[in-house]
């Protein structure tokens, strides 16, 4: 009996602590966070949206670098592919080219000791970023950095929806196929993937590299405008608001989980009634518990305000992406949802070039062909089991 009363009085503790610590490592945090910007560059991009194709190619350009190699994953797991990407970063770092890994605590958490041992040992400078901390431990542990860039001499950068791992070459047996977008990027905009990896490098190691000017060359000007736009759990809402406030006949979202907040989903109604067609697509499986039974309150007002949504059936589509009409296109590693909007470290490109643009519309045509349309009366044959799991799913949707 004791035993018991003392395990509801600790379950009762935490019951009351986990909000008060969130809430307060909130309040630090946004005291503390500034609106990074940078300015509108041009340059040259292309759109990378399978794996293999990504994995050949950047392991490649890795392969071919000189002077150095700084990376940003939110996973690296400890399967083959993994170490295939390791060992290659370690080779590089025996040849004398500086190594910079820089990897999210919670979202490579696989990555072993001895991993990471080894590659210290190669000389490869490696750090985790946004590990726990105290006071705040609920919320250091929900306040994760999902970056993903690479910048190879400081010439060539990428960044997109990829991590590194088998899973994303579509060998996951439940989630089958991995659909993506990921963006290869020359000209002048990479430094300022250079220089958001090296204030990212700096916050968690205190090393202050960003007046290095080794890593900063001269860079070309190239054909497609577009912009850098880095979140830091703030801000990421203004971007989103602007984009669906700019839209005018046919706004596009593609996104693995879609949780948006009330203020977004109020605008995404307003732009119904000013004539926008809307198009959603999520993906029909899904990677984790209840993400599914929280999108349905806002797929609920969506469709029944005349929104277009589908679900993605070939594999599992990972994509985070937002087409405005003709005009700009949003690709990068935030989702649609509360935990990029709150949370999360993000950076995306918005980029505003015509011929880019039309080919991404090519490419959402074809991930189109592949999905079914969610029909109006789909949320009249939600079974009981559903019924449970979008409740409690409002309960937790922040941090999923």
């Amino acid at each position: 009996m004791a035993v018991l009363k003392l395990l509801l009085i600790c379950l009762l503790f935490l019951l009351l602590w986990l909000p008060i610590d969130f809430m307060l490592g909130r309040k630090k945090q946004l005291q503390k966070v500034t609106q990074r910007t940078f300015p509108l560059r041009h340059g040259d991009i292309s759109l990378i949206t399978y794996g293999k194709t990504l994995y050949e190619t950047l392991f490649y350009e890795i392969e071919c670098a000189t002077n150095h190699i700084h990376i940003l994953f939110y996973i690296v797991k400890n399967d083959e592919v993994s170490q295939q990407f390791l060992a290659l970063l370690k080779r590089k770092a025996k040849e004398g080219v500086e190594v910079r890994l820089l990897l999210d605590r919670i979202g490579s958490y696989r990555l072993s000791q001895r991993t990471i041992k080894s590659l210290r040992a190669s000389g490869v400078h490696f750090s985790f970023c946004h590990k726990i901390r105290l006071p705040f431990f609920f919320y250091s542990l929900n306040q994760r950095n999902h970056r993903k860039i690479t910048v190879i001499d400081g010439k060539i950068g990428y960044l997109g929806g990829f991590n590194i791992g088998k899973e994303y070459l579509g060998l996951n047996e439940e989630l089958g196929k991995w659909r993506d977008y990921h963006l290869r990027i020359e000209g002048e905009g990479v430094q300022d993937l250079q220089e958001q990896f090296l204030h990212d490098w700096c916050d968690d190691t205190k090393e202050d590299l960003l007046k290095e000017t080794r890593y900063f060359p001269t860079l070309p000007k190239g054909s497609m405008a577009h912009k850098f736009v880095p979140t830091d759990g703030a801000y990421l809402k203004h971007t989103f608001l602007e984009l669906i406030h700019k839209a005018e006949d046919n706004l596009f979202i593609g996104t693995p989980y879609f949780i948006p907040n009330t203020e977004i989903i109020e605008a995404l109604l307003q732009a119904v009634k000013r004539g926008v067609t809307i198009t959603i697509l999520v993906p029909l499986k899904a990677d984790h518990p209840l993400v599914r039974e929280a999108e349905f309150p806002s797929f609920r007002q969506l469709l029944a305000a005349g929104c277009n949504l589908y679900h993605y059936k070939d594999g599992f589509f990972h994509a985070k992406v937002i087409l405005v009409d003709d005009v700009v296109c949003d690709i990068g590693t935030a989702n649609f949802d509360l935990r990029s909007l709150f949370l999360n470290h993000e950076m995306n490109c918005l980029i505003y070039d015509k011929q880019f643009i039309s080919h991404v519309k090519d490419v959402l045509q074809e991930d189109l062909a592949k999905s079914e349309e969610i029909p109006r009366d789909y949320f009249a044959h939600l079974s009981f089991a559903e019924k449970v799991k979008e409740k409690i799913a409002k309960l937790v949707a922040t941090f999923m």
